[in-house]
């Protein structure tokens, strides 16, 4: 629930954690009560593509990042329509945006979009509280959602919010109808996209290269995805928990059945590993922003890389793993914490990554993966 106060943007808010912890600032955006999963992101610029990012649906996005909102907000960078993120957390506010690209400040859309946020709190306290504790649910209350209100009734109210464990998401965030993303230049490869809750960039990293990319609704069966004759197959990022995602589990395996190249990239990587009979389990704080360390198995390279995700799969990095299409293993792994980043099959062209290697926003260490796709059609092609 939100109310439109551009007026009433310094009112005073707080911030109730499931465990009974709260924070007091200023509203910032919309005015109202919200609710999500608490986390935190350390990306220090980019905040507009992570606002904008599906994969964020039902979350409370707190930035690690003291200074927000300093190059306000334009309309090329979102990577979807809308803002996706339940609530906003920021610490420090920018009061003036100064970027010559900026259209508007970051607190007037968030109040345009009603997304509730909060600002001037401790953030590093708070993320130190979600690290030690673990995400758990948040809600933010401002205006007539707080006044009068007692903390045990707020905390009550988090307290009865959904979790994000057990939570099936793509659907809601998904594209309702296909839609084509045409290559730039001449056309090499057509890609049908499974939309779990796709970013905008990561097709245009594919247009980039020669492909032509169909970008079909989460509920796309295998048939709809052979109707539009593939050379490729992606299964994109999305929210929710991979241990809900039968159906999507279903398509991939019926893409794996026919050996056709198969990419895919965060929720994508989680149903690819369940497709392979691997289990997926919750992070206790999960990785995000633009800065995490990954190496690649297969190079041995270390990349820096863009991160969001709270779910991950579990699969063994000491061995090859026999499955029902052939052998496979872990491409990529975390060097912060070892959490399974990538896998792949050695058998058949299939893998997968659990970063972002569109990057938007982040680094460009990972955009070779796309040419590895590409690779991979090119050789089943020939």
């Amino acid at each position: 629930m939100t109310t439109s106060t551009r007026g009433a943007a310094k009112a005073p808010a707080v911030l109730v954690l499931e465990d009974g912890r709260v924070f007091r600032g200023r509203a910032y955006g919309a005015v109202g009560e919200t609710f999500g999963e608490a986390v935190f992101s350390t990306g220090m610029t980019g905040y507009q593509e992570t606002l904008t990012d599906p994969s964020y649906h039902r979350q409370v996005v707190v930035m690690t990042a003291p200074h927000v909102g300093n190059t306000g907000v334009n309309d090329e960078d979102p990577e979807s329509s809308r803002i996706w993120v339940s609530g906003y957390v920021v610490r420090d506010p920018a009061r003036i945006p100064s970027n010559w690209r900026a259209q508007r400040s970051l607190d007037e859309e968030l109040e345009r979009q009603g997304v509730v946020g909060i600002s001037g709190i401790d953030t590093r306290a708070l993320t130190r509280h979600l690290r030690e504790r673990g995400a758990m649910r948040v809600g933010i209350f401002s205006g007539e959602a707080w006044t009068g209100v007692r903390e045990e009734a707020l905390v009550a109210k988090v307290q009865a919010a959904p979790q994000m464990k057990g939570a099936n998401l793509s659907a809601e965030v998904a594209t309702k109808e296909t839609y084509v993303v045409p290559a730039i230049g001449d056309k090499k490869f057509t890609v049908a996209a499974v939309d779990l809750g796709i970013k905008g960039m990561t097709p245009h990293r594919m247009a980039e290269r020669g492909i032509e990319v169909h970008v079909l609704p989460a509920t796309a069966t295998v048939e709809d995805i052979y109707a539009v004759a593939p050379d490729g197959v992606f299964f994109s990022n999305g929210p929710g928990d991979p241990a809900t995602a039968d159906h999507a589990v279903s398509v991939m395996q019926g893409v794996l059945e026919r050996k056709t190249p198969l990419f895919g990239i965060c929720f994508g990587n989680q149903i690819l590993g369940r497709s392979l009979g691997f289990g997926t389990y919750k992070l206790k704080y999960g990785h995000r922003g633009i800065n995490q360390p990954v190496q690649d198995r297969t190079t041995g390279k270390v990349e820096v890389t863009a991160h969001n995700h709270g779910f991950a799969v579990d699969a063994p990095l000491d061995k090859v793993s026999d499955t029902p299409y052939g052998r496979a293993e872990v491409s990529h792994v975390c060097l912060n914490d070892n959490v399974v980043e990538g896998l792949q099959l050695l058998d058949q062209p299939a893998f997968s990554v659990q970063y972002h290697p569109e990057a938007a926003a982040g680094p460009h260490d990972a955009a070779y993966l796309f040419d590895r796709f590409v690779s991979l059609m090119e050789g089943q092609r020939a």
